[in-house]
């Protein structure tokens, strides 16, 4: 069976108080866990689990990851973003053209985010916390789709989405250009095997996975990459 998704796990400098920042931003509780880690809880069943975890690796350029806020109105997407700022983000330039309806931010470490516009239909049924979205190919997007069971929401021109059948947050892939990885991606998933450890592995590496154990006392679990280099962590369950 599917793996469960247990979080999206995010490196920091300073975990409590990034967490902090998001969870005021998402409205949501946060839990200290006993390894330095914060977790930023799920308001709702809709809702992704953020954990925020120490990271101690520098930081080469954009992440392979950035979040995509959702928004309810017009009003409500500059709020938002009045919002983040308040908290201690900041606007980043990426190079978006002005005629581009989303806001592209940093969080208090630089990690990117965009709040989007409100008539986004992409996004339209998904929640505050909108999206994922990827640098990778749509091989990396089928990989994730089998090691969750979350079906394809979109696969056209190199793209891909998926989404869990009871809705929530998407996680989509770019396509070509790709950006060249470099180094420990700072966001990263945790998954939980639904039965034995050592058979989800296996059934990852069928899928694309591959071993890297070397980052197993790092991540606190079996450390495998996806078909793009990206690392994940398997939990005990």
């Amino acid at each position: 069976m599917p793996s469960t998704l247990v979080a999206l796990c995010f490196g920091a400098r300073e975990p409590a108080v990034l967490a902090q920042f998001w969870a005021r931003l998402l409205d949501r509780e946060t839990t200290a866990g006993p390894d330095g880690s914060t977790d930023v809880e799920p308001a709702g069943a809709a809702d992704l689990r953020i954990r925020y975890v120490p990271f101690d690796h520098p930081r080469r350029g954009p992440n392979q990851t950035h979040l995509h806020l959702t928004s309810t109105s017009p009003e409500h997407q500059l709020a938002t973003v009045d919002r983040a700022l308040a908290l201690g983000g900041s606007h980043l330039d990426v190079g978006q053209l002005p005629e581009e309806a989303h806001i592209v931010l940093a969080d208090p470490e630089g990690n990117e985010f965009c709040v989007i516009e409100a008539d986004n239909g992409f996004l339209a049924d998904t929640a505050p916390l909108g999206e994922l979205a990827c640098d990778g190919s749509a091989a990396v997007g089928r990989f994730w789709s089998g090691a969750l069971g979350w079906p394809l929401v979109w696969d056209q021109d190199e793209e891909t989405a998926i989404q869990s059948p009871a809705g929530g947050t998407k996680i989509s892939w770019g396509g070509p250009p790709f950006r060249d990885k470099r180094g420990r991606n700072r966001l990263y998933l945790a998954l939980a095997p639904v039965g034995a450890t050592e058979l989800e592995i296996d059934r990852l590496i069928a899928l694309g996975a591959a071993r890297a154990e070397h980052l197993d006392a790092e991540l606190g679990g079996a450390a495998l990459t996806d078909p793009g280099a990206n690392e994940l962590v398997l939990l005990e369950p």
